[in-house]
């Protein structure tokens, strides 16, 4: 990577890479959903075209489209960084979630169901975090940094129609979060099912109502741990069904959720949830004691 430190002769080059640094930069955070693994996909784009540019003979013109050429690396750097998260079953991530904003949830009236998803943006960071990675690249790629669907069908080595289809598919899932008009109330059922099966340690009903492709993020005072795929999922509500002795439903930063305590009154969980198309896509909680006890949460219903 370029060293910016210390005076040195001009370096085609690197100028030519720095110049593309922060887009790069938003293109893997986008795909990734942390800063560090896009600085570290940042990192191997540059050491790529280090190593393309002594083919050339010091400088980038081997390269006809410069921009497209480092988009390109990055995007399949990210895709195999996203392709080994979800072939293992648990990861620990660095980033931490935004700070979640708690508000009763005494059902739904008709002008909340309309603006559910402009509190604060989370539930886009988790629908996000939701997608098959061939989905996520499709819709990052062409929606937010409008990369032609040729360029996305081959970085997938598929279709221009199959990266359509992928971003299309995609696009469904990020709508459904971000204008849930009218769709408050099934929202909350899913959940209340989903709680409900919980507590009867119902397995088959969890399986039922849980993404085949379910992510749980849990942030723990020591890390941030995720889980995929709704076996795992699953069986982790089964067992910690009864954890909570007092609950009651919440809004969290504008996504169903659900608060609860110990019997002495303490805090023990936050949870929010992410539905799209009947199911649930994602599961966000926050177990850390020193975080719950910072926050302004309702009172046990």
């Amino acid at each position: 990577m370029p060293d910016t430190g210390q005076a040195r002769p001009a370096d085609p080059m690197a100028e030519a890479f720095e110049s593309q640094r922060d887009r790069l930069r938003a293109v893997a955070h986008r795909m990734l959903g942390s800063h560090a693994d896009a600085e570290d996909v940042v990192q191997e784009a540059w050491l790529r075209l280090s190593r393309q540019d002594a083919a050339v003979a010091g400088d980038t013109a081997g390269i006809a489209n410069l921009a497209g050429w480092l988009t390109t690396v990055v995007a399949r750097i990210s895709l195999d960084v996203l392709r080994t998260r979800r072939a293992r079953t648990e990861v620990l991530l660095d980033d931490r979630l935004p700070e979640f904003v708690v508000t009763p949830d005494d059902g739904p009236a008709p002008e909340e169901d309309a603006v559910l998803a402009d509190s604060v943006g989370l539930a886009l960071i988790v629908v996000l975090e939701s997608l098959r990675p061939s989905e996520r690249l499709a819709f990052v790629l062409h929606d937010l940094f409008a990369v032609p669907f040729d360029e996305i069908g081959k970085i997938l080595g598929r279709s221009t129609d199959a990266a359509k289809m992928l971003a299309s598919r995609a696009r469904r899932k990020v709508r459904a979060t971000e204008r849930p008009a009218g769709a408050g109330r099934e929202r909350r059922e899913v959940v209340q099912a989903f709680l409900a099966a919980a507590r009867r340690g119902d397995f088959e009903e969890l399986l039922r109502l849980l993404d085949p492709e379910v992510r749980l993020t849990v942030d723990t005072p020591t890390g941030e741990i995720v889980v995929l795929g709704a076996t795992r999922v699953a069986a982790g509500a089964r067992l910690s069904s009864g954890a909570g002795a007092l609950g009651r439903a919440v809004l969290v930063n504008g996504l169903p959720g659900f608060v609860s305590w110990h019997q002495d009154g303490t805090p023990l969980s936050v949870l929010a949830f992410t539905v799209t198309e009947g199911r649930i896509a994602a599961i966000t909680a926050l177990t850390d004691p020193a975080k719950l006890a910072r926050m302004n949460l309702p009172d046990p219903a």
